[in-house]
């Protein structure tokens, strides 16, 4: 691993945690802070303790990364409440702030990009056509998951879970949650699966 790889990897890691402390302060809810930021409380040990045996490729590093952004000031504010939301809803004219959709459409993007990692590097798709087609299933599968747990979360707390599901009033928001999620992974698939893949082939050996 280069030291300029690492140096970036170290510099991502320690911008997560400041971000992780900066929200985690004084956010608009402490419960649905800690609800969305849970995939980054998972995913942070997880990479640390892997980096060195499976590193994964910087694109997909990044990629978590901005994801992981995504989801903290989302758990900060609230998704409904998120300042740039506003004046993007102000800009297109929207009823609602559509930052949630951008939460959903990273959901779709990053996870594609790790399943087609996963995949590529494992050996266990033949074929681009197939590959693309399982990727996107896997995203699909996952934002559905998501959704039930979102489903779960309102049942288990009741009016409690309304800043963690989002929904601002929409009746086709898991709809349309799903869909942003479906985008993200076309959006990653046929944008960077090129890029991904001569970063792959660049990459180190997995140690046993």
């Amino acid at each position: 691993m280069t030291s300029s790889r690492t140096a970036l990897l170290l510099l991502l890691a320690a911008a997560t945690l400041a971000l992780l402390g900066l929200t985690g302060y004084r956010p608009y809810d402490r419960a649905t802070w800690l609800l969305e930021v849970l995939p980054v409380l998972i995913a942070l040990p997880l990479l640390a303790l892997t980096w060195r045996r499976y590193p994964l490729t910087t694109l997909l590093y990044v990629c978590i990364f901005i994801h992981g952004v995504i989801l903290m000031v989302g758990g900060m504010y609230t998704y409904a409440r998120v300042p740039v939301g506003f004046q993007v809803a102000e800009w297109l004219h929207l009823q609602r702030n559509p930052y949630d959709k951008l939460g959903h459409l990273f959901q779709g993007f990053a996870p594609a990009l790790i399943a087609r990692e996963i995949l590529l590097r494992g050996a266990y798709v033949r074929g681009r056509k197939m590959l693309f087609f399982l990727v996107t299933c896997v995203v699909l599968a996952i934002s559905a998951t998501y959704e039930l747990l979102e489903w779960w979360t309102a049942l288990a707390f009741g009016q409690g879970a309304d800043d963690f599901l989002g929904t601002q009033g929409d009746p086709w928001d898991t709809q349309s949650d799903m869909f942003c999620a479906l985008l993200g992974a076309l959006l990653a698939q046929l944008g960077l699966a090129r890029w991904q893949d001569r970063q792959i082939a660049a990459l180190p050996r997995p140690k046993a």
